[in-house]
């Protein structure tokens, strides 16, 4: 893993290198670059795929202590991170965080000339209903430690709410642990996630934000899982209409991880918008 600092700390990102068009992959809570392996594995190689593990859980370096991870603060995170890289003409490809709409809204959409929004937070869906359910606990003194010890139980990882409504077919265990053991284990990680879970603003100020995300005037691509039971269909067509120069692709068979469930389909989507949008 290569890392770099910015204001929060040390973000790690794995890096494919080569010469072709940049992309910069965004996964949601609990989660990290892992589950994109199979969509970079088809893409790396005509493409510089760029995946960070973003401080939402994950993360196997907790952030300083003060770093600012709300919803508002991790959107400019994401404009510092290529920043600090010096990435230009990125394509930013996001599935479950809605943090790329934030980053339009708060930061700097000029390094980006592309966006793929896969089956992800949107509007006032921040976080989706089901994981709202959960808010009370996370504001509690030690509720996170509570979270994470019900997901390393089966019912806490395919159960109705949870990764159960995630994706369809069981992520594998090792990639489960992979996603949870950092906040099992680290009080400091815990306290990062724990950070942002409870940091949504109104739905007035989520309602503006999606609105001013709305000026990025570049394509965008928006593939949506159809059975999807955290981020609403219309959502997705909802985007569609937002955006001035978009397309929708929906996607049967699929929960919000269609690149779990879906890899092939949701690879062929993105693959046919990049090389109809490469310059």
């Amino acid at each position: 893993m290569n890392q770099v600092e910015v204001s929060a700390g040390t973000i790690e990102y794995e890096d494919t290198g080569g010469d072709g068009p940049v992309l910069v992959f965004i996964h949601g809570l609990l989660m990290d670059g892992t589950g994109w392996r199979h969509v970079v594995g088809e893409l790396r190689g005509r493409y510089r795929c760029i995946l960070p593990t973003w401080p939402l859980g994950s993360h196997r370096k907790p952030m300083h202590p003060d770093a600012d991870l709300t919803l508002i603060g991790m959107g400019r995170l994401i404009g510092e991170f290529l920043d600090a890289l010096d990435l230009r003409e990125v394509t930013l490809v996001q599935n479950d965080w809605g943090g790329a709409q934030i980053f339009l809204a708060v930061a700097n959409p000029e390094r980006v000339s592309r966006l793929v929004l896969t089956a992800c937070e949107a509007f006032d869906n921040y976080p989706p209903g089901p994981v709202r359910l959960l808010l009370p606990l996370a504001r509690m003194p030690g509720g996170f430690r509570v979270l994470m010890t019900v997901l390393g139980t089966r019912l806490g990882r395919r159960g109705p709410g949870t990764w159960g409504w995630m994706s369809k077919r069981p992520v594998p265990e090792e990639v489960y642990d992979a996603w949870f053991r950092p906040a099992r284990v680290d009080r400091e990680v815990r306290r990062d996630a724990a950070k942002y879970a409870v940091s949504a603003p109104p739905k007035r100020e989520l309602l503006d934000l999606a609105a001013k995300s709305a000026e990025f005037t570049g394509p965008v691509l928006i593939v949506w899982a159809t059975e999807d039971r955290m981020m609403p269909r219309d959502h997705g067509r909802r985007l569609a209409e937002l955006f001035p120069d978009s397309r929708l692709v929906e996607i049967d068979d699929s929960y919000t991880l269609l690149a779990e469930d879906q890899p092939e389909k949701l690879t062929a989507a993105i693959g046919d918008f990049l090389a109809a949008t490469d310059t």
